[in-house]
């Protein structure tokens, strides 16, 4: 289970990243940097400041969960940036991590909820929509044989 949300942790980002790039969408790279580094630096203040014990008792650095303010923080910006399409995937896998976390006795719920809510709320203040900055318009479009929609977004 530690192993699979390690695969996450990584995984997730770096494919946010990926798209990012192969979009090249050089507004959404720096709001998710923000976001990034907005989220790491709170987590890593927290845990220092709160001290808190693992449940597995091995270390005192347990609130909140780094790994679900990572993954929430990935899946809250790509929601954000470009819609539910591939913001329901992250934050299904998110929402795995934080479970995982707590099964495999790293953190307790609360560490994972803060993490969760922390995460999320750096991706909503630094990332927004993708469609808003492109002006995408969809109108539906009828004609006595079909039923459609036209999209227009500017470049």
């Amino acid at each position: 289970m530690k192993t699979s949300t390690d695969v996450v942790l990584v995984a997730l980002p770096v494919a946010a990243l990926t798209g990012v790039l192969i979009n090249k969408d050089w507004e959404g790279l720096k709001q998710g940097c923000f976001t990034a580094v907005a989220t790491v630096g709170a987590t890593y203040i927290l845990k220092a400041a709160v001290h808190e014990q693992r449940p597995d008792l091995s270390t005192w650095d347990s609130f909140p969960s780094g790994h679900a303010s990572i993954t929430f923080a990935t899946a809250g910006f790509l929601q954000r940036r470009y819609g539910w399409k591939f913001g329901v995937p992250a934050y299904v896998l998110s929402t795995y991590v934080a479970w995982g976390r707590c099964f495999a006795r790293r953190h307790n719920v609360w560490d994972v909820i803060a993490g969760a809510a922390l995460g999320s709320t750096a991706a909503y203040l630094f990332t927004t929509p993708w469609a808003r900055n492109h002006d995408l318009s969809v109108a539906p479009v009828a004609t006595d044989t079909h039923l459609g929609l036209s999209a227009s977004l500017s470049f």
